[in-house]
C-alpha cells in the first residue's frame, strides 16, 4: 500500500507554497493559486510561512522543495504536472526522494478512459501523467488529466509532506477541497478574521487611530494600503472557531469604534456594492455625470446593480467639448461646475440623488498637481470635494477619483436614515 499522511503523523501546523512555471516569472500569467491556497490553509489553522515562484527547471524546483521541507511541515506545489517536457514537478519530487517514477496501472487506465469518453486517442506523451513514485499517493483530478501527488517524506526534522497540485485553478481548487484537505492531519486550531475597509484616511492616519492595538501577536491587527483605501485585518487563532471568535471579537469591536465612519465595508464588500445597497435600502434612484473617470463610475455602479434598481442613468463626457455640450455645466465657474452638473442630472433623470465628476484640470496653486471636482446633490442638500492628484492621466488617476467619488456618495446616502417614506425622495 502506498504511504500517505496518517493520523499517527504530527499535525500539519506550518506550510509553504511553491508555484512552478517560467511564465509566472515573465509576468505572462498571475499566480492566483498562491493567494487562494494561503487563505484556505490559514482558515484551517495552518501557518503559511512563505510563498515563492520558480522556473520550469528541475534543479531549481528540487532546491526550493528541499529548503522548504527544512522549515515547514507541508509544501504545496502548484503547476508543472502537464504532459510536456518542461513539466518537471514529478521529476523534481522523484529526485528529492531518490525514487524512480513508474506508470501506475490504475492511473493509466483512468487516463485512457477519460480520453476515450471524449472520442480521442490519448497521446503517448500523456502517459507521464500516470506516473507515481513509491512515496506518493495520487490525488484524483475530476477536472483534468493530471492527478496530483501527496508525498510523505521522513526528514531529520520529522515527517514532512509535499502536495503536488495542477496549475489551472479550476483543477487545483476542487482537488484541494475534495481530496487533499481530507488526507492531511490538520491542526484543531481555527482562524477568525474580520476585515475592515476604509476610505478618506491614509495608512499613517489609520495607524494613529489604532495606536497600541497593532503590537499584540494574537489577536492581531494589521493594516494594508489598497486601491480602494486602507484595509485593516483583525485576526485571532485558537483551538476552535468559537474560541477564536471569542478571542478576536472584542478587539474587532474596538477597531471598528476607533475607525468610525471611515469604514465603508467589510470582508468581500465592494465600495460600489455598498453604495448600491444603501440606495436600494432607501428607495433612492441615482444618476451619474462623469468626465475624468471616463465611464468607470457608471460601470462600477451598474455592475453592482444588475437588477437596475438603483442606477437611473448616466452621462459620460470624456472630452471638454462634450462637457460643453451638456449645457456649459463645466464652464468658467470651475468651483461650482460639478455641483451644477449634479443638480442638472438629478432633474434631467428625475432621480433622488445625482453625482458628478468634473474635468481633470491643473491646479491654480501647484503646477504639478491636477484636480477634479466631485459633487453630489439630493433632496437633503449637497456635498462637494476636490480630489488632488499628482498625475494627470492613467488608470491609477481614474481609480483614485472613482474611489473618492463612491465614498462621497456613500457618505451622502448615510445622511438620512431610511424610513418607510424613502429618505431621499420628495424633492
Amino acid at each position: 500500500m502506498q504511504p500517505t499522511a496518517s493520523d499517527a503523523d504530527p499535525r500539519v501546523r506550518t506550510a509553504e507554497i511553491v508555484a512552478v512555471g517560467t511564465e509566472l516569472l515573465l509576468g505572462e500569467i498571475v499566480d492566483t493559486n498562491g493567494a487562494w491556497l494561503a487563505a484556505t490553509f490559514a482558515d484551517r489553522g495552518v501557518e503559511v510561512r512563505r510563498a515563492v515562484r520558480v522556473p520550469d527547471r528541475r534543479d531549481a524546483i528540487v532546491r526550493e522543495l528541499a529548503d522548504a521541507l527544512d522549515r515547514s511541515d507541508l509544501v504545496l506545489v502548484s503547476g508543472g504536472l502537464g504532459p510536456t517536457e518542461d513539466d518537471l514537478t514529478r521529476e523534481a519530487i522523484a529526485d528529492l526522494v531518490h525514487e524512480t517514477p513508474r506508470v501506475d496501472p490504475d492511473l493509466e487506465a483512468a487516463l485512457r478512459a477519460r480520453y476515450a469518453r471524449t472520442g480521442r486517442a490519448m497521446p503517448e506523451r500523456n502517459l507521464k501523467q500516470a506516473w507515481l513514485v513509491p512515496s506518493a499517493r495520487p490525488l484524483a483530478n475530476p477536472n483534468g488529466t493530471a492527478p496530483g501527488w501527496l508525498v510523505r517524506i521522513v526528514r531529520p526534522h520529522g515527517v514532512r509532506l509535499v502536495a503536488a497540485l495542477p496549475g489551472p485553478p479550476h483543477e487545483l481548487k476542487p482537488m484541494v477541497e475534495g481530496r487533499l484537505l481530507r488526507e492531511l492531519p490538520l491542526p484543531d486550531d481555527r482562524l477568525w478574521i474580520r476585515l475592515f475597509k476604509t476610505s478618506g484616511l491614509g495608512e499613517s492616519e489609520v495607524a494613529d487611530r489604532l495606536d497600541g492595538l497593532t503590537t499584540v501577536e494574537n489577536p492581531n491587527v494589521a493594516t494594508y494600503a489598497k486601491a480602494d483605501g486602507v484595509h485593516v485585518r483583525v485576526s485571532a487563532r485558537a483551538g476552535s472557531a468559537d474560541a477564536a471568535e471569542a478571542l478576536g471579537a472584542p478587539l474587532g469591536r474596538e477597531v471598528a469604534r476607533r475607525l468610525g465612519d471611515a469604514v465603508w465595508g467589510e470582508g468581500p464588500d465592494t465600495l460600489a456594492g455598498v453604495v448600491v445597497r444603501a440606495a436600494i435600502a432607501r428607495g433612492a434612484r441615482l444618476a451619474v455625470v462623469e468626465g475624468a473617470t471616463g465611464g468607470a463610475l457608471a460601470a462600477a455602479l451598474s455592475e453592482a446593480d444588475p437588477d437596475r434598481r438603483a442606477l437611473g442613468g448616466a452621462v459620460i463626457a470624456w472630452r471638454t467639448d462634450a462637457m460643453d455640450a451638456l449645457g456649459d455645466r463645466f464652464g468658467a465657474d470651475r468651483g461650482a461646475s460639478a455641483l451644477e452638473a449634479a443638480t442638472d442630472a438629478r432633474a434631467t433623470f428625475a432621480v433622488d440623488a445625482a453625482i458628478a465628476v468634473g474635468e481633470l484640470r491643473s491646479s491654480d496653486d501647484e503646477a504639478d498637481v491636477a484636480i477634479v471636482d466631485v459633487a453630489v446633490h439630493d433632496a437633503e442638500g449637497s456635498d462637494r470635494i476636490t480630489v488632488r492628484l499628482p498625475e494627470r492621466s492613467g488608470s491609477r488617476v481614474r481609480l483614485r477619483v472613482l474611489t473618492r467619488a463612491l465614498d462621497l456618495l456613500r457618505r451622502r446616502l448615510a445622511v438620512a436614515e431610511p424610513d418607510s417614506d424613502s429618505a431621499l425622495a420628495g424633492a
